[in-house]
């Protein structure tokens, strides 16, 4: 029986790495096809002594095909396991932990939506646009097959479009959502209708890690220029960390800014006309419906009175065991009138968001990088294909503007749409939703400026000009926080009637916290407390109270302040009480003791950036304008502190500092916090930015051939690199 059953397994194992092999086969008989497939452009790579892509084409499809081979070049993984990762095929080369992004995948019908819209809902110029980045991505594997996961190639025009459908509604938690409802309990109650009056007080979000945007029109600059701060935060490693390139082709367009990998196009920077930034904000744009199943039928629930059928699948998630060995894993996947549904002992759920079955963000991101004024740029925005994301906006005419751009559903008054919602009626059933001109959002402000920090649409400039609250329902579920990073851009810009060009740098890098925010709020409570008895915690105490609330490079007292009282992952917790806070400040202080052998440490000897064999001071920390977020403190203690360091991972990336002058000439500037090469630890451009980052310096962005070819490092066609 033993012989059997081995014998039977090493067949199982044989024909597994028999398919495998034949997998490799096929990638490499179609090796001539995916090159031949970039015969038909004509793409120029010019790489800048920063190694920055410029890309140059004819058409646009020229410049989306070189864009797709140059962003292989530098990080061709990351690009791979979003392929994967959309197709929902991740867990085949990663193994388990992932299977849950390719049950989403599939539970959340991604390609399902694609082979039905694909054709039909997007324009021939953007398919083929699509179409382009895939064909270069090919043309790069097929050149680097020892790189190339099996089964990954041919990509397609409709997997780049894949990754815009599966991962937006992330933006906005659709994620956690969805992982709430495989808790062991039911996570929330379910809201029965009330009258308008009774509904529960919408709480302040409590964003941290976000972005920062401004833009300053001539009204309030010095010579009558105009700014804009591009300046999203994102993880500085992985398949959301920012990639910098220019794209310029006949057809008009000329772009330069940020793109992740897989995209054919920059989601944020300017051109010669304008530009725009995002932040992310956070509507109430995902609802959870509980459903009424017939007692009768597991597969029947209740919607106006009568039964309906849920449509029930299968999902498949081909799973790594070990080696070129794997197991197909099988899940029940649900579907309702609202939208996809699962089953679990509390209960069975159905969830809706706004912008599901909708695949055009890529259209209307394409649309808003070839507009050159400000009408073109609002025609793209009124596509309302992209849910979320704040959007702060410059223009070389001296306009300035804000939209909290948000895909908001028009709901039924008298629910509160935070928690669960019965499922068993039409009236929770939403299919519209507001305007885009109804929609919170400023032009042109008295004051002359804007500003978005993850914080409410309702404290965007000084003065009049903020959207109303009173305007807006409850139900859209419209955060009113106030980040410290938004407190500290409206006292600056607010305080200053005369911006210089420097200012609006000295602004974006600013370091402290202002006394209003929570960290302010908790410093102050916690310096009135009695003085501790233990003597080290006494010292840090004393040495606490000479804070300024800065994160400069040199202050002695910031490792101590944001280690207790500071946001997000690298600090404490100021909401915390002055007892819970006060041994929080002993533990932070005996843990510098034993890292540096003393508790005045400047900031940068613990706040780090490193990158390979790059290891570097820095300034800036968590919620400051100049960002940073490093190694995760658990459990309120200070852990992780290696070598008595904190490593950035996340907050200020790619920057761009954009200016026209009254005349419209535009000067930019921009710093990635690595390099260009994003992936490539070989290449001269892996941490070659670093150095400027760390001080706080920027590089010169080149648009013109001229300029570019004046710091030229190579220029290549793809696959004659």
């Amino acid at each position: 029986m033993r012989k059997r059953t081995l014998i039977l397994l090493l067949a199982g194992v044989l024909a597994v790495c028999g398919i495998w092999f034949l997998s490799c086969r096929h990638a490499a008989v179609d090796k001539e096809t995916l090159i031949q497939a970039g015969a038909g452009y004509d793409a120029r790579i010019l790489r800048d002594t920063w190694g920055v892509p410029h890309i140059f084409g004819t058409r646009d499809v020229d410049v989306a095909y070189g864009l797709a081979y140059a962003h292989c070049e530098d990080d061709w993984g990351t690009i791979q396991e979003t392929l994967a990762a959309t197709r929902g095929q991740l867990a085949a080369v990663k193994g388990k932990e992932v299977a849950p992004v390719d049950y989403m995948v599939q539970l959340l019908r991604v390609w399902e939506t694609l082979d039905a819209k694909y054709d039909s809902d997007l324009s021939p110029d953007v398919r083929a646009l699509c179409e382009a980045y895939a064909d270069g991505a090919n043309h790069y594997a097929a050149l680097h097959m020892d790189q190339v996961w099996p089964g990954v190639l041919p990509m397609t025009g409709k997997d780049v479009v894949a990754g815009f459908a599966f991962k937006l509604p992330f933006f906005f938690g659709l994620d956690g959502r969805v992982k709430e409802l495989f808790h062991n309990k039911r996570a929330r109650p379910v809201s029965e209708k009330q009258a308008a009056d009774a509904y529960r007080a919408l709480l302040a979000g409590d964003l941290v890690i976000g972005s920062n945007a401004f833009a300053v029109g001539p009204s309030r600059t010095a010579n009558g220029e105009t700014f804009l701060n591009v300046n999203s935060h994102q993880p500085w490693d992985g398949p959301v960390a920012w990639y910098e390139a220019h794209l310029h082709s006949e057809e008009g367009w000329d772009m330069t800014g940020g793109t992740f990998p897989g995209s054919p196009l920059l989601f944020l920077g300017h051109n010669r006309h304008l530009g725009w930034a995002h932040t992310v904000n956070s509507p109430d744009l995902i609802d959870t419906y509980v459903l009424d199943i017939n007692p009768d039928n597991p597969n029947q629930y209740r919607f106006d009175g009568e039964w309906r059928d849920l449509e029930v699948g299968v999902a498949r998630m081909k799973v790594k065991i070990w080696g070129p060995i794997s197991w197909t894993v099988k899940r029940e996947t649900l579907y309702s009138v609202y939208g996809p549904a699962v089953r679990t002992d509390h209960g069975v759920y159905a969830i809706r968001w706004a912008g599901m079955g909708d695949i055009r963000a890529v259209e209307q991101w394409y649309r808003m990088g070839k507009a050159t004024n400000l009408s073109q740029w609002q025609a793209a925005m009124r596509m309302q294909a992209i849910p979320s994301l704040n959007c702060v906006y410059a223009d070389n005419q001296g306009n300035v503007g804000y939209v909290y751009n948000a895909l908001m559903p028009l709901r039924a008054e008298g629910y509160d749409w935070e928690q669960y919602l019965p499922g068993d009626t039409s009236e929770t059933l939403w299919t519209e939703f507001l305007p885009y001109e109804a929609l919170p959002q400023v032009l042109n402000p008295p004051s002359g400026y804007v500003i978005s920090c993850n914080n409410t649409p309702y404290q965007v400039t000084t003065g009049p000009g903020n959207p109303r609250p009173e305007q807006f329902s409850p139900t859209c579920g419209i955060e009113t926080n106030m980040t410290n990073r938004a407190l500290r851009a409206l006292e600056l810009f607010g305080a200053d009637e005369s911006i210089t060009e420097e200012e609006f740098y000295t602004y974006k890098y600013d370091m402290r916290y202002s006394t209003e925010s929570k960290l302010g709020k908790a410093f102050r409570r916690l310096i009135k407390a009695t003085p501790p008895d233990d003597p080290l915690t006494r010292e840090a105490f004393n040495l606490l109270k000479t804070w300024d609330l800065a994160v400069d490079p040199d202050n002695r007292a910031a490792a101590l302040g944001v280690f207790t009282l500071g946001p997000g992952p690298s600090g404490g917790s100021a909401g915390a009480n002055t007892e819970a806070t006060m041994k929080l400040l002993g533990q932070n202080a005996r843990a510098l003791k034993a890292a540096h052998g003393r508790i005045d440490v400047p900031w940068s000897e613990v706040n780090r950036i490193y990158r390979g064999t790059v290891n570097l001071p820095i300034g800036g920390g968590p919620d400051i304008l100049h960002a940073v977020y490093g190694s995760r403190v658990r459990g309120g203690a200070l852990e992780g502190l290696e070598n008595g360091e904190i490593h950035g991972r996340a907050g200020d990336c790619l920057v761009q500092l954009v200016s026209w002058d009254k005349d419209g000439k535009l000067r930019s500037r921009s710093i990635h916090q690595y390099g260009s090469a994003t992936l490539d630890a070989d290449s001269p451009h892996y941490a070659d930015q670093a150095p400027l980052f760390a001080k706080r310096e920027l590089k010169t962005v080149w648009m013109d051939e001229a300029d570019i070819r004046a710091h030229l490092e190579r220029e290549y066609r793809p696959g004659e690199e």
